[in-house]
């Protein structure tokens, strides 16, 4: 019996991660077919309708992305393992209430931060790191596992901490990496002189 039970279980985890936790290709984002996006089943997203996509964008499992105020993803940008993106913030809110003072004043509309998030081009989100409303970054940036974001931040930046500061700049170790491989060095540099070509709002 114990043998049985163990041979339905490996069937039944086997059919729970291919369902559930088999990255997926194929997305669609204002009106374009993303041939190379992949975005895990896992990933929770609020506000799809809201969330800009560029291909080849990484969304892996157990994110959360809640896009109510506008959220774009560049080219090639990798969100990796519970990562949450959020557009909004109620944490005053839910102090300051109308409900607490049984009126609706117009004062009371700043209690609720909303605003659109940007990440750049081929970024590289880490593991439990949180972006918070308002936050742009640029394209390269690196965001450390565990990290907290909130402003603007340049292209190349290595963020780290939280708050998350600018610790690095991710030209320096890929320069040194890029030595020992440089078949790979005129693609890069191509890519480095057309974001740098990019007017920046």
């Amino acid at each position: 019996m114990t043998r049985v039970r163990a041979w339905v279980n490996r069937l039944r985890r086997r059919a729970w991660r291919w369902v559930f936790f088999r990255m997926l290709f194929g997305e669609r984002s204002g009106g374009a077919l993303l041939a190379g996006t992949r975005i895990s089943p896992s990933t929770c997203i609020e506000h799809e309708d809201r969330l800009v996509l560029d291909d080849d964008v990484f969304i892996g499992h157990f994110n959360f992305i809640e896009a109510s105020a506008g959220v774009r993803i560049g080219r090639g940008s990798q969100i990796t393992n519970y990562v949450s993106i959020v557009s909004h913030s109620t944490h005053r809110a839910v102090r300051v209430a109308a409900a607490l003072s049984g009126i609706d004043s117009p004062a009371l509309d700043g209690a609720v931060v909303r605003q659109p998030i940007e990440i750049g081009q081929r970024c590289f989100l880490g593991p439990h790191s949180t972006i918070e409303a308002g936050t742009v970054l640029g394209h390269g940036t690196l965001v450390a596992s565990h990290s907290r974001v909130r402003g603007r931040f340049p292209d190349f930046a290595v963020l780290a901490g939280s708050p998350a500061t600018v610790v690095g700049d991710t030209r320096k170790p890929d320069r040194a990496w890029l030595a020992g491989h440089p078949q790979l060095r005129d693609g890069y540099e191509a890519w480095l002189r057309s974001v740098s070509s990019e007017v920046k709002p």
